[in-house]
């Protein structure tokens, strides 16, 4: 049985020393471990870097070592700190911080009635002589006056909140727990946060024993009893004591004094053993104490200033009372001492034991894969090297293959190129052939489409106005339309045929460079032959090329005048004559400043001139009617003196009835079908003129896209060229390559041998001690 330490000395052989020896010793293999697998992972990264290497490491294998010492660093960063760590835990008012005080023999936290401790309050041992505190994110020391003001509820900083911590620093020499390193932890009261998984992420994760400080005037509640179950959740059993603190008020009622103590023993018991299961029922009472911190604490300054210990007794009972707090202090020494050492570097311990065996077995696959690999090499080397005649024969020998071995490769590197030229020059002839195919096809099959173009221009519906802003929109859409149209009509025609050509044609360069790739690189050739089907692009580009459609949708009566011209002296003539009458009217009617200042003379000439351009016209006119037409007009002319005005007034009045005919009919849709002529005629003329270049386009997409795959296949073929010609260089490296990797790593194996007898014996010195 361990005794308890007194306040004046402390035992060299401390039960707590055994903590901060094993720590040492778990630290130092650990940082060896790290630098093993850091040294294992660069081996096997360099390894794998090396293409003469290949299949003696694995990425698979580098990619796991370093996992493993990620996984080192995270563990060796958890063991560097110095210290074991007690939290204590209870509801608001429960005595935590008095119970801490307790051990401290010193009124070091904040305590009183209600709501004190509101943030985090660790405290710990300092060699200094002074005690000082630091808050969370500084490495300002701050007066340990300033404690109450800093974690005291009442006179709280804003600053700080429940997830806050505040680090005291204690002397040593005060207080003999704090010399081997141990940290106790007071915490605000469980029933005055909802933030219990960021408590337990940030200050239980790497605790070591937790107390759970309880008000024996009560029962356990459910939000201390939940916290402890999320804390079960995060750790695995972990090591919890439960004291009932304010036993003293027992006093008041002895005769109810055993069964409370019972009753609350026995849902101490089933909620440590039934609920959290983290110690045996026989184990369970053990872990639970009944206290008056109050009194401990009150007696303890007593003793410290010279007076009786009894002086601080609460009630009747106290020296029991203060037996049992000195009894739950052994005892949480020896669960220190003997369980937190065994919490704390066990898992660890074992994890160290699994990833030197893993990095292990890893070594000994390099090793086994390198020495097949030398003795495939060297095999011959082996056998004869113990007689120099017959190794210099087999060295002649190996000479002697490998030029044979280089002059076939050389072969085969001549046969690749000549294959490569010649099926470059029959790919190309390929490629023409089907791009002047593509060309004629496309050529022709356009050239039915703009046959065809009214159709397509018929089926276009749209809101029609002859207003300028809504007839710029039909244009618009009627382009879009026909573009649209044309598209799909040449798509349908053209790109079927097309897409099977290129496919055929491309299947036949895969097929003629199948044989000029080793077996490996065939399975890959399928890859570079584009699985999408390939559609034409056409291009037609409608808005562009008729931008400057202009159309005529004004009223023209058919027996008018300027109809009647274009019928009798054609396009171009007529054309020429309107314009002459229009430049006589404006002449006319505007006579030149010159003429008007001058007199009318000089303007003779001009006068003269349009009349004898007149006189052609009507020359014109005359030598495009027949004689049959002039007898027409002269027996005309007999009939008007034979019948006069009655027939005059006959043909007029049919005239006008044609001339209201037409007007009436000229509706909007009769305008919209004289546009929708007039775009087709104008629209025919415009695409004549670009067949031949969206076929050449046509034919040069073709081309593009076989010449695209005929140079991935090229390129394929130039890299089991390149190959060819490294296989020869690589083979004599190869072997000294892998004696060094067989060397280093069994040098790598020696070492992981080497430390999992370091975490062997550091098992069953600490771990597994004998009883």
């Amino acid at each position: 049985m361990v005794r308890l330490r007194s306040d004046s000395a402390q035992g060299e052989f401390s039960p707590l020393k055994r903590f901060v020896v094993a720590k040492k010793k778990i630290s130092d293999v650990f940082e060896q471990l790290l630098n093993y697998v850091k040294e294992t992972s660069e081996f096997v990264e360099e390894t794998c870097g090396n293409k003469a290497l290949e299949n003696i490491a694995s990425h698979d294998q580098m990619s796991e070592i370093q996992g493993y010492a990620d996984k080192l660093a995270v563990i060796k960063e958890v063991l560097a700190r110095r210290h074991m760590k007690v939290a204590f835990f209870g509801r608001t008012s429960n005595g935590k911080s008095t119970v801490v005080n307790a051990m401290l023999r010193d009124r070091v936290l904040p305590s009183g009635i209600g709501h004190t401790t509101n943030c985090f309050l660790s405290v710990e041992g300092t060699d200094d002589d002074k005690a000082y505190l630091k808050t969370e994110g500084s490495d300002e020391e701050k007066s340990i006056k300033t404690v109450n003001q800093l974690a005291h509820a009442l006179h709280m900083d804003e600053s700080l909140d429940a997830g806050c911590l505040v680090r005291v620093f204690w002397p040593k020499t005060k207080c003999a727990l704090l010399r081997d390193d141990l940290v106790l932890v007071d915490s605000p009261g469980t029933d005055v946060t909802t933030q219990l998984d960021s408590w337990i992420d940030k200050f239980c994760l790497d605790a070591d024993v937790f107390v759970l400080v309880a008000n024996s005037e009560s029962t356990l509640m459910n939000t201390e009893k939940h916290f402890f179950h999320k804390v079960n959740e995060r750790l695995s059993k972990p090591n919890i004591f439960i004291l009932n603190n304010r036993w003293d008020a027992s006093a008041n009622e002895p005769e109810y004094m055993e069964d409370v103590r019972k009753q609350h023993t026995d849902r101490c018991v089933n909620f440590l053993v039934e609920e959290l299961k983290v110690v045996d029922r026989d184990q369970a009472p053990d872990r639970i104490f009944f206290v008056s911190a109050k009194e401990v604490l009150n007696s303890r300054m007593q003793r410290a200033q010279g007076m009786p210990e009894s002086g601080g007794a609460l009630a009747e009972g106290f020296h029991e009372r203060m037996k049992e707090f000195q009894c739950f202090e052994r005892r949480f020494e020896e669960c220190i001492s003997q369980s937190a050492v065994k919490t704390k570097f066990e898992q660890h311990t074992i994890r160290a034991k699994l990833i030197a065996e893993k990095v292990k077995s890893i070594m000994d696959a390099i090793n086994i894969e390198a020495a097949e690999k030398s003795v495939t090499f060297g095999r011959v080397v082996l056998c004869l090297s113990f007689n120099t005649w017959f190794f210099c024969i087999w060295l002649l020998f190996c000479i002697l293959a490998a030029l044979e071995d280089r002059e076939y490769q050389m072969d085969r590197l001549e046969f690749v190129k000549n294959q490569l030229n010649l099926l470059i020059d029959d790919i190309k002839k390929k490629i023409k052939a089907i791009s002047e195919e593509v060309e004629s096809k496309v050529s022709s099959a356009m050239g039915e489409e703009i046959c065809r173009l009214h159709v397509i221009v018929d089926e276009f519906h749209s809101d029609f106005h002859p207003s300028s802003n809504v007839l710029k929109i039909y244009k618009s859409e009627l382009l879009a339309h026909v573009e649209e149209g044309m598209g799909k009509n040449l798509a349908f025609r053209c790109s079927d045929a097309v897409h099977a050509s290129v496919q055929s044609s491309q299947r036949y360069m895969m097929e003629s460079m199948l044989p000029l790739l080793p077996s490996v690189a065939q399975s890959q050739v399928q890859m570079l032959v584009p699985s999408r089907k390939f559609d034409l692009s056409y291009d037609l580009n409608c808005a562009t090329l008729c931008s400057d459609f202009q159309e005529n949708i004004e009223f023209q009566f058919s027996l008018g005048w300027t109809v009647l011209v274009h019928r009798f002296l054609g396009s171009v003539n007529a054309q020429r004559a309107l314009n002459l009458v229009d430049q006589k009217k404006v002449r006319f009617l505007n006579p030149p400043p010159r003429a008007v200042a001058q007199g009318s003379r000089p303007a003779l000439p001009m006068a003269l001139t349009q009349e004898d351009m007149m006189v052609a016209v009507a020359t014109n006119v005359a030598s495009l009617t027949s004689r049959t037409s002039m007898s027409v007009l002269v027996v005309g002319g007999v009939v008007w003196k034979t019948v006069g005005w009655r027939l005059i007034a006959l043909s007029g009045s049919l005239y006008g009835l044609l001339y209201l005919y037409e007007r009436l009919t000229w509706t909007t849709k009769a305008k919209e079908r004289t546009l929708k002529r007039q775009f087709v005629d104008y629209a025919t003329d415009k695409l004549q003129l670009i067949v031949s270049f969206t076929s050449s386009n046509c034919s040069h997409q073709v081309q593009q896209e076989m010449a695209a795959t005929f140079a991935r296949l090229c390129q394929q073929v130039g890299q089991t060229q390149k190959e060819l010609e490294a296989e020869i260089r690589r083979l004599t490296a190869t072997i000294d390559q892998l004696e060094t990797v067989q060397s280093h790593s069994k040098s790598l194996r020696h070492k992981a041998t080497n430390l999992e007898k370091q975490l062997e014996e550091f098992t069953n010195q600490y771990l597994n001690p004998p009883q």
